[in-house]
């Protein structure tokens, strides 16, 4: 469905993206693993639309090239993003939220179902619904910003840092309702620092270190890899944090 690369990103002279080859299966559920200032956030915005990669760079969706076209259009043709920080319109509430996310021609016409869907992923927003967003935790602000994104009708939902300052019981919570949205066949492209969480729900996995995709597999065989153990769960800050990079 996603065939992207090679993308390669710079900041000034900053090199933050280092010709990265990354793909998605319909259906299927992809994480990006890597330390802080590693490039994860850098790829996202690119097959988002939202920064130029350097030329001979290609992003295809379902056979149809996307670069060139404007962040928007991003987005109508299927790909939708939930930014580090969320990126919700605080002030407004939950309600108004999930209407803006239906805003694209795609999701007009299903904005109802999408909606029954959003809220039945989410029971805990049908109960915030006039609720101004801002007012609420953490974790269930992070329920409207993928709420919101989920009312456009991706084909390919990408996450950045979902459980980024969420308690772990909370992370817990994201996770499965992650996993539910993979059963109604979106495709998932999930960036994590939190491995387990992340692996548990993945088919497959790109290891990102220093702007360079280092190595990828199946979601069970890099939770089992030794390198990746040490790298990632427990003393990946130590080993593989670059200071002063741009995620």
């Amino acid at each position: 469905m996603l065939e992207a690369g090679p993308l390669s990103i710079y900041y000034g002279k900053h090199l933050a993206l280092d010709r990265a080859s990354i793909d998605v299966a319909t259906g299927e559920t992809v994480v990006v693993l890597g330390a802080n200032g590693a490039g994860k956030s850098s790829l996202l915005k690119a097959l988002a639309g939202l920064v130029k990669p350097a030329p001979g760079a290609s992003v295809v969706l379902d056979g149809a090239q996307l670069l060139g076209r404007r962040a928007h259009q991003f987005l109508e043709a299927g790909i939708a993003l939930v930014p580090e920080g969320r990126g919700i319109f605080g002030d407004l509430t939950v309600a108004e939220n999930l209407e803006l996310g239906a805003y694209a021609r795609r999701a007009r016409a299903s904005e109802k179902q999408t909606r029954d869907l959003v809220l039945s992923l989410f029971p805990r927003l049908r109960e915030r619904l006039g609720q101004i967003a801002r007012t609420m935790s953490g974790g269930e602000q992070q329920m409207v910003a993928i709420g919101r994104a989920l009312m456009s009708k991706p084909d390919l939902l990408m996450l950045d840092e979902p459980s980024l300052g969420l308690a772990p019981i909370v992370t817990g919570e994201l996770f499965a309702a992650l996993a539910e949205v993979k059963k109604t066949g979106v495709s998932l492209l999930i960036v994590e620092q939190n491995v387990k969480a992340s692996l548990a729900v993945a088919d497959r996995g790109y290891l990102v270190e220093a702007g360079r995709i280092v190595g990828q597999g199946k979601a069970a065989d890099l939770m089992n890899d030794p390198a990746v153990q040490r790298a990632f769960l427990g003393r990946s800050g130590a080993t593989n944090a670059k200071n002063g990079e741009p995620q």
